[in-house]
């Protein structure tokens, strides 16, 4: 039995390589000794997820009450596609609000961030987005500093596209311990950049 589970929530227009990064991260911690499950996960039961650069993924299942849920981006700047889409529906940030409400660590990737604004998780914290969002974000209650990845406890926030991969190997590091996240990371031959914001 798994003693931390994971999710990635997916929606269509989402940003590749801010879910599939964190999720093969992850998922090398598990083999690496990590005690952790990983899914990809949608809101509602769908057999194939499209995301933003027509890549189709095939989701585990629906979003369960992991112990860390973590959002991608992608699509901010396009009308009616991506996490623009998403934060006008509203679904994905109340399900973000109710898992953290019962517990749950939230993560964000790159405009993913958006969502948890959107669901009231970043009033007042530190938080990094992609920076074609940043203005969107210094228009909200949240504290934007440039940084890789910002850790303020239960609501971790990352930057760019890239650095949902450092994002991952710091929740394994912070989880699970420097040894497995830098044996992750040597086996994925990433160079981990910049400090750890929080």
């Amino acid at each position: 039995m798994v003693d931390t589970t994971a999710e990635i929530v997916l929606f269509d227009g989402f940003d590749e390589l801010d879910a599939i990064g964190p999720y093969e991260v992850l998922e090398n911690g598990a083999q690496a000794g990590a005690s952790l499950e990983t899914d990809l996960v949608t809101l509602e039961e769908t057999d194939i997820v499209t995301a933003s650069h027509d890549l189709r993924v095939e989701p585990h299942g629906t979003l369960g009450q992991p112990d860390v849920l973590i959002v991608p981006g992608g699509g901010w700047t396009t009308a009616n596609e991506g996490v623009r889409a998403a934060v006008d529906d509203g679904a994905l940030a109340d399900a973000v609000d109710g898992r953290f409400t019962a517990g749950a660590t939230v993560a964000s990737v790159c405009t993913g961030a958006m969502v948890l604004s959107e669901a009231g998780l970043l009033e007042g914290r530190p938080a990094a987005t992609h920076p074609v969002a940043v203005d969107d974000l210094e228009a909200t209650s949240a504290n934007v500093v440039d940084e890789r990845v910002v850790d303020d406890g239960d609501v971790l926030t990352a930057g760019g596209v890239t650095s949902g991969i450092d994002l991952a190997l710091w929740l394994l590091e912070r989880e699970f311990g420097e040894e497995i996240a830098n044996e992750v990371s040597e086996q994925m031959a990433h160079e981990r950049r910049g400090e750890v914001f929080g």
